[in-house]
């Protein structure tokens, strides 16, 4: 089931080269997943009955998530009758509760919804530096502090990222996402910020990998931070190589830290 961004085409690689045979349920644009798919079925969220259909006709036996999904779409149209029934079982159209409709239905026809950490490759990375900047031991008293309360924070469910510097924090994410909260921390508390995300102890990988990318760092750079950092095996680094080039490019320090500490 493919969204936006890099994502789709990089799992469906990874699927392929595992042996499983690939049909994308495609929403929207979605560049170069055609490429390892046996199937390109152009899909939309909430006309449901279809995908089902194209389902049974596959003989699928399991569905993993990747991209970005149009939440707009889901607000903006009624849907066909099949996602009335979803919604009206979750009793909401909060995202949680209608995807834990959405893999009760897909159960019921024998279809698992896959881990997509299984799937991402080598941008789900161990604990370390991936930059030649490195962070002071200042900043790194930073990252520490930024970590737990980011897990912090993940864990009720606010957000994932804190911007902080000196121990000081400037922006905690909320409903704005990860970019706009580093473009708003970083101009409170001005050059030399450290930005961390973490992740709820109870994450659910099925349905999100949480991660940074190329776009983090620009945000980043513009508001001259000097450290992102990302709790190590549970965050993502998207398009790995170009972004730890631009993190180089704006000497920014990119860490991966804590993975193993406290989570599964």
């Amino acid at each position: 089931m493919c969204g936006a961004g890099v994502l789709p085409a990089r799992m469906a690689r990874e699927a392929r080269r595992q042996g499983w045979r690939v049909v994308a349920f495609t929403v929207g644009p979605v560049e170069g997943v055609d490429v390892h798919a046996d199937r390109v079925v152009p899909s939309r969220l909430t006309e449901v009955a279809p995908v089902l259909v194209a389902l049974q006709e596959e003989r699928v036996s399991a569905v993993l998530l990747a991209g970005r999904f149009p939440a707009d779409d889901v607000l903006k149209s009624p849907g066909d009758e099949v996602f009335a029934h979803l919604a009206g079982r979750a009793g909401s159209l909060v995202d949680a509760r209608l995807l834990d409709a959405v893999v009760t239905t897909l159960a019921g026809m024998g279809v698992t919804v896959l881990d997509q950490r299984l799937f991402v490759g080598d941008w789900l990375c161990d604990e370390g530096c991936w930059t030649a900047t490195r962070p002071t031991d200042a900043e790194w008293a930073d990252v520490r502090r930024g970590l737990d309360l980011a897990r912090q924070a993940a864990d009720g469910h606010v957000g994932q990222t804190v911007v902080l510097k000196r121990g000081v924090v400037a922006a905690v994410e909320a409903l704005e996402g990860t970019t706009a909260a580093i473009r708003r921390g970083t101009s409170l508390a001005g050059p030399g910020a450290v930005v961390v995300k973490a992740v709820a102890a109870d994450h659910d990988y099925r349905f999100d990998t949480p991660a940074v990318g190329p776009e983090t760092i620009e945000a980043a750079a513009s508001g001259r931070a000097a450290v992102v950092a990302i709790e190590a095996q549970r965050v993502l680094i998207v398009d790995r190589g170009e972004t730890v080039r631009r993190a180089d490019a704006a000497g920014i320090a990119l860490v991966c830290t804590g993975g193993g500490g406290r989570r599964a």
